[in-house]
């Protein structure tokens, strides 16, 4: 009489319907238990039934799935990534939005992390199960086996407009990106600071791009053709920030004595610049999320959104007070 199922659950120390579940691919078990399980399985000869095989063993690769406007926005993140998940054995794709979807299921990769604004929120939670988890980085999805994983943005973007107005700045002018969660907590925090500093944001300088450097150039072309142009111009990114400050190079406004400028992210070029801007750790929210995604692959499911702090770097596109020019 061969192996059994009753053996090995026996020799592992657990019930059989663990065994089942572990050779059934499911997520509802702790990983060193699934391992163990599978290492007997193969140390008693015991031979598993045709398509049973459990993907946990078969299945260890991940997907990290981004959008292809900016790829150098995301070298970080993706190291952040791979130094986690390669520590735990598992190996890691990284795709576009464009074939992103198609990568999304069990047999293919047996997980997800998502920083792409054109993955439909309808899509994830359709995609997400204890089979399937996602962890997503920029937005909050309540969805069961969805893990939100998003920047701080309220609060380090406070701490920015607050720096500005203590600084002396008293005209604002923003310039969003595209509609995400991003851009909306990013322009409610500097019309809450304002308004509690008994200021505004006029509607004229308010500014909408697309987050890439060249929407940056032309919103700062609208803003010099102003009869009086703002004290300073907060940018969604740092991309458009930099495009801002090129234009306003070019009609001889000086940066940041006739109007000052910042970012959000902290890119390589920006520091080279001397952008004023907020940092966003993206080394260690890309090791956070593979560490989240790992976790649910386990089978612990991890409710609720988890902020990662920013940190707002002053640099030279911002006086460090504008009264001595008055």
């Amino acid at each position: 009489m061969g192996v059994t199922i009753e053996n090995v659950a026996k020799a592992a120390g657990v019930s059989t319907a663990t065994v089942s579940n572990v050779l059934n691919g499911r997520r509802n078990v702790g990983a060193k238990t699934r391992e163990r399980v599978l290492a007997l399985c193969a140390e008693m000869g015991y031979q598993l039934p045709e398509g049973r095989v459990g993907r946990a063993r078969l299945n260890k690769t991940i997907l990290f799935n981004m959008s292809e406007f900016d790829r150098q926005f995301y070298l970080k993140i993706i190291h952040g990534i791979s130094d986690y998940v390669y520590s735990r054995g598992y190996d890691l794709i990284v795709c576009t939005s464009r074939s992103g979807e198609r990568f999304m299921k069990p047999s293919v990769t047996c997980g997800c992390v998502t920083l792409d604004m054109n993955c439909s929120t309808e899509m994830l939670a359709r995609k997400a199960s204890a089979e399937y988890p996602i962890v997503v980085m920029d937005r909050v999805m309540d969805k069961p086996w969805i893990k939100s994983l998003v920047v701080n943005n309220y609060d380090s973007m406070s701490e920015l407009a607050q720096g500005l107005v203590d600084r002396g700045y008293r005209r604002f002018a923003f310039l969003g990106g595209l509609e995400t969660d991003d851009t909306s907590e990013r322009l409610q925090a500097v019309q809450h600071v304002l308004a509690k500093n008994h200021l505004r944001l006029i509607n004229e300088n308010y500014l909408v791009g697309d987050f890439k450097e060249k929407s940056g150039y032309q919103a700062a072309r609208l803003l010099i053709l102003s009869e009086s142009h703002p004290d300073v111009l907060v940018c969604a990114n740092d991309n458009m920030a930099i495009g801002a400050i090129k234009a306003f190079r070019e009609s001889r406004l000086r940066v940041p004595e006739d109007i000052a400028v910042t970012g959000f992210d902290d890119s390589p070029v920006s520091e080279m610049m001397g952008l004023t801007t907020v940092a966003i750790p993206n080394y260690e929210r890309g090791y956070l999320a593979a560490q989240f995604l790992l976790r649910m692959i386990s089978g612990i499911e991890d409710a609720g959104p988890f902020k990662v702090a920013a940190k707002v770097k002053w640099r030279n596109t911002v006086l460090a007070k504008r009264e001595s020019l008055r």
